[in-house]
């Protein structure tokens, strides 16, 4: 027993190499990731995620609650990294015309330009550190166990 907890079942070998190769992986392909795009564009990962989350939103923009969901940081978190951006020229804060509280992240042109000359640094590391390493087959089986997984946290395909 640890403290008054009791005993739990710990994980075989292959779970746990699977558990933590996840973790791991992630870890690492987020790290290359993001210094790949600091060095070649001045541009950190999660800055690029919500450049291409707007970029890809109805009218290029994104209720603040959306975008914060929608790449898995606080509001708190958010609005730090949304101040950055807008200090940066690279969206903007629009009011919400039916929600006095609500703002909405709307991409500019420079955020526009941004993205469009770092989504080529992406797509390269993301193809030459994830998608190369596998199969068509395994790419839809990993797709498949992600929506499995994603499914039981209750985060499925509309999150």
């Amino acid at each position: 027993m640890i403290g008054d907890a009791p005993e739990l079942s710990l994980l075989a070998p292959t779970e746990l190499r699977a558990w933590r190769g996840m973790l791991r992986v992630h870890a690492a392909l987020a790290k290359a990731l993001d210094q790949q795009l600091e060095a070649a564009h001045g541009l950190q990962l999660s800055s690029y995620e919500v450049l291409m989350y707007l970029a890809d939103a109805e009218d290029e923009r994104m209720r603040m609650c959306d975008l914060a969901s929608s790449i898995l940081l606080s509001r708190s978190g958010l609005t730090r990294l949304v101040d950055r951006l807008q200090r940066e020229g690279l969206l903007e804060r629009v009011a919400c015309s039916d929600d006095a509280r609500g703002a909405f992240a709307k991409l500019t042109p420079a955020g526009r330009d941004k993205l469009r000359a770092a989504r080529a640094t992406h797509l390269a590391g993301v193809r030459a550190m994830f998608l190369d390493r596998f199969s068509p087959d395994e790419l839809a089986q990993l797709g498949d166990a992600w929506d499995r997984v994603l499914d039981a946290t209750g985060w499925g395909c509309c999150k």
